[in-house]
């Protein structure tokens, strides 16, 4: 095979899997499609098993059965024993020779940089953060839920809304449209109607992540409880970007925080306003931008840089996935 393929790219998220095969030249020989990534749902084997289908596929259509090295940014790898042991399953299906496993969240942060260096917060169904350095030091945090002294995320959200309404109704919190506009969402009455529905089960659990483009919706309209919501989400995602960027000693120098997930390349213009003055002030070198592009070319970038690949390389496989 020789210097044919040299990269297989990995991003598995919780939802749809993206792999490419790439070589050192950064030309993309084969990409696939595949579902979800969910290991703690249905065990490390069965997951990896799923994933075989896709990585079967790509390697088909590129006519090689091994690369020199598999670079994996994967959902739900959020400790470093996880990583480990999704390493491990991965060596073992002979994919490459060398396999590196990170969270997926580093691939949204290679695929906004030119180089390893920098910041990305990721919020999505959950929120994470990580940083790199080209000397390979990193910054991350657990990511796991509150357990982690996590909050935010489309879930949280979602609850934090479901909570300041429940209580608006009844008397307990503040007024707020949410005790109308969440349940409105669903055809319901009143907020009594909506935790029924969702505690007897007749909206099945997953749908209370809809109600987050609601909580935006009646901020933007002026609600002062749906404001504070957000405020309090910009508020968390400039500490765990200032934070990493401590960690890292680039507080005082320029360096981008890359901003990726659902929630944050939506364009709600308060959270993004929040977002920018809260570093601005905080972080004053640090620059934000929202990151687009998918998250396997970070995947496929960090496979480069492990075997040493040039510029040329880097903006080639950028090409191919800015088309």
């Amino acid at each position: 095979m020789g210097l044919t393929a040299s990269v297989l790219a990995i991003d598995a998220g919780n939802s749809k899997t993206d792999v490419a095969v790439v070589a050192a030249d950064g030309r993309v020989l084969a990409t696939a499609r595949g579902g979800g990534f969910r290991p703690p749902a249905v065990g490390v084997a069965a997951a990896v098993g799923e994933l075989a289908a896709t990585v079967t596929r790509a390697y088909e259509v590129a006519g090689v059965d091994t690369v020199a090295h598999v670079s994996a940014c994967l959902a739900n790898a959020d400790l470093p024993v996880e990583e480990e042991q999704l390493a491990a399953a991965l060596h073992a299906r002979a994919w490459g020779d060398t396999v590196e496993v990170r969270n997926d969240t580093f691939a949204i942060l290679r695929a906004g940089v030119a180089e390893p260096r920098g910041v990305a917060v990721v919020c999505g169904a959950g929120i994470n953060c990580v940083g790199m350095r080209p000397d390979g030091r990193t910054a991350r945090f657990p990511a796991i839920g509150r357990i982690s002294g996590d909050w935010g995320g489309g879930w949280g959200l979602a609850e934090e809304a479901l909570w300041s309404a429940a209580r608006a109704e009844d008397g307990r919190g503040a007024p707020t449209d949410l005790a109308r506009t969440l349940p409105a969402y669903f055809g319901l009455g009143t907020m009594y109607d909506l935790i029924e529905a969702l505690h007897l089960e007749r909206l099945a659990p997953h749908r209370r992540h809809e109600l987050t483009p609601v909580l935006f919706a009646t901020a933007a309209a002026g609600d002062a409880v749906a404001r504070g919501i957000v405020d309090r989400l910009a508020e968390e995602v400039v500490a765990l970007a200032t934070v990493a960027l401590t960690r890292l000693d680039l507080l005082t120098e320029e360096a981008p925080v890359l901003l990726g997930g659902g929630v944050l390349t939506a364009g709600h213009a308060q959270l993004d306003d929040g977002i920018r003055e809260r570093l601005a002030a905080r972080a004053p070198k640090a620059a934000a931008r929202v990151v687009r592009a998918r998250p396997v070319l970070g995947a496929a970038l960090l496979g480069l840089d492990r075997v040493g690949a040039d510029a040329r390389a880097q903006e080639r496989l950028r090409a191919h996935f800015a088309e």
